[in-house]
């Protein structure tokens, strides 16, 4: 039999659930001790000027991105056009840094809106961006409600950082 190792998974399953709303938790927090990095723990990768983009700690593959506003409301008719059109330029933008990080064949991009869409932080608008190849679908979900995950959290972390890098020139 063979084994699938995901031991990022076992930090995730055993730490304490925030009170508060995931997003509003991460995008509030800010490096002032120097090193390492808030931002770098958290997987942020980027802020911007009404909201940010963050690895998905649960992901569907390797490179799964989150973008979302710094304001927390669930209801997209809420946002405003420059909130709006900021999040849809980060998720380009992040797109990008995907594509040369990863090479992937398609993405996935979209919103889900309310729990029974399957929003697991309903109250917080966020934007899923997820990078998919040929292929890279497999029994793994059906049979075992498992999904596999080629590459560790901080390995693809470390992969946008430089395609962030690199677009500052």
């Amino acid at each position: 039999m063979e084994q699938i190792w995901a031991p990022w998974r076992a930090e995730y399953l055993l730490r304490q659930k925030p009170a508060q709303c995931i997003f509003c938790l991460i995008s509030s927090q800010r490096d002032t001790s120097g090193s390492p990095s808030t931002d770098e723990n958290n997987y942020l990768l980027l802020r911007d000027r009404t909201c940010f983009a963050v690895l998905n700690t649960y992901p569907y593959t390797a490179g799964h991105l989150m973008v979302a506003p710094y304001r927390h409301t669930g209801e997209v008719e809420e946002f405003t056009e420059d909130e709006l059109k900021d999040l849809m330029i980060l998720a380009r933008r992040c797109k990008k840094f995907l594509n040369g990080a990863f090479r992937p064949d398609g993405f996935n991009v979209g919103l889900n809106l309310g729990s029974v869409a399957g929003a697991g932080f309903a109250d917080h608008l966020h934007l899923h961006i997820v990078p998919r190849w040929n292929g890279d679908t497999n029994f793994m979900p059906v049979l075992a409600d498992v999904r596999v995950v080629s590459e560790g959290l901080r390995q693809t972390y470390d992969k946008l950082v430089l395609q962030v890098k690199a677009e500052h020139g």
